[in-house]
């Protein structure tokens, strides 16, 4: 072999490595951005859309992921909770829907005053009324035959474990758009007696199929209480002590609420009342549960948990409503969850 020719030979070989090399760089390279990139999403994918109200075997709720999306309306298969989501443009900080009827409650920062609203929503989430709220959403429910809508704000205070807070809980007609400002205008009937008191509050409406009777908490004297309301005779009557954000079960049986374990504390425990004999059966669930609990059917519940590590964020959990079993994630970055 002539010197030249070993020359171009070794020449040639070093172009084949660099060449090796560089490829090799560039596709560990491509590999850190793509694990990156999924590390970064931390979910499933999100695509824009609008999850309509009539969907069958659909569950709504609002996205709690960070992203473009948080916070606007989405909504997964029930049979594949941990699926690929759909977003809608349409943003809530709590919501709720039933028989194609929605309760969207917003909270809008202003440069001089925070904008709160509700809006009434159709199958096809088209805004059909709006209304102002007197304070910060708290929670919205609607009967099972859509006809009635639910919410309550904090009029003062942020939470139910703040030592001074009020609230102010409204129940509209979707049919008539008739709305009643405040359950405060109810009569109440505890233990057996009319009752008056000037610091009675009441939270967390839930209705039942017969589009007249609802429950809900009343707060007075410190206690908070279970009562069953009329709307067509504006009357509610205490049921049992201890009980709030109640959750009527889809057999109207049973409630499913939060009950308070430490006197003064912000530590509740998640329950379920049988409303014939009022005997309450303590759930699965450990961690304090600071919402109003959802059925997906008669035998399961699902509720919101901090997120950890997430400033803000929730994810929701689902637990047997009979007490056996144990909890298990159902969906990352996710609240108000509304089973369609």
């Amino acid at each position: 072999m002539t010197p030249l020719r070993r020359r171009l030979l070794i020449l040639l070989a070093a172009v084949l490595l660099l060449a090796g090399l560089g490829t090799g760089v560039v596709l560990q390279a491509a590999d850190r951005a793509d694990r990156a990139g999924r590390a970064q999403s931390g979910g499933p994918a999100v695509t824009a859309g609008t999850p309509a109200l009539g969907q069958k075997g659909r569950l709504l709720f609002v996205n709690a992921a960070t992203g473009p999306h948080r916070g606007a309306l989405a909504s997964v298969p029930s049979a594949d909770p941990g699926g690929g989501r759909i977003a809608a443009s349409l943003k809530c900080v709590r919501f709720y829907a039933a028989a194609g009827t929605g309760v969207c409650l917003q909270s809008n920062p202003g440069v001089l005053k925070q904008s709160n609203r509700a809006l009434i929503l159709d199958a096809g989430l088209r805004t059909v009324r709006t209304f102002p709220l007197a304070g910060t959403p708290s929670r919205a429910r609607v009967s099972p035959s859509g006809r009635f809508a639910a919410w309550t704000v904090f009029v003062s205070g942020e939470s139910y474990s703040s030592a001074f807070f009020s609230t102010r809980t409204s129940v509209l007609d979707t049919r008539t758009m008739r709305l009643t400002p405040s359950l405060e205008t109810f009569s109440v009937v505890k233990d057996g007696k009319p009752y008056h008191a000037s610091d009675v509050n009441f939270w967390g409406v839930t209705f039942a199929a017969d589009d007249d009777t609802f429950y809900a908490t009343l707060n007075s004297a410190g206690r908070t209480h279970l009562v069953r309301g009329s709307l067509s005779r504006r009357t509610v009557t205490t049921l049992a002590e201890n009980v709030e954000c109640p959750s009527l079960s889809p057999d109207g049986t049973r409630v499913a609420y939060k009950r308070r374990v430490l006197s003064g504390a912000s530590l509740w425990h998640e329950y379920v009342l049988d409303l014939k004999t009022l005997r309450r059966t303590p759930l699965a669930e450990r961690h304090s549960v600071d919402d109003q609990a959802t059925w997906l059917d008669d035998h399961t519940l699902v509720y919101a948990l901090p997120a950890d590590g997430k400033v803000g964020g929730s994810d929701l959990w689902s637990v047997p409503a009979d007490g056996t079993g144990s909890p298990r994630l159902l969906i990352a970055g996710a609240s108000s969850p509304a089973p369609l």
